[in-house]
């Protein structure tokens, strides 16, 4: 009787090993996962700074040229206000 309930013990404890192998296992997992989505999130944002200084570099510039039209149709007609 004291073997078996040697046994069951002994079981019970590697059971219980086993469970918090998962559990820590799972846990470094869920933290890859927030890492990378960390990072990921990051990377989003820079891009999306890029994305917004490109536009507003490019919109002035298709101002300016339309600026320059304007000037050169002026000057063409003769009524450029510019002395």
């Amino acid at each position: 009787m004291a073997s078996a309930q040697y046994n069951a013990g002994e079981t019970h404890g590697q059971a219980k090993a086993k469970t918090e192998e998962w559990v820590q296992s799972a846990q470094n997992t869920a933290d890859k996962a927030c890492d990378k989505m960390a990072g990921s999130r990051e990377s989003a944002e820079h891009g999306k700074e890029q994305t917004a200084g490109f536009l507003q570099q490019t919109g002035e510039q298709v101002m300016h040229m339309a600026q320059g039209a304007i000037d050169g149709v002026k000057n063409t007609l003769g009524i450029n206000e510019k002395k």
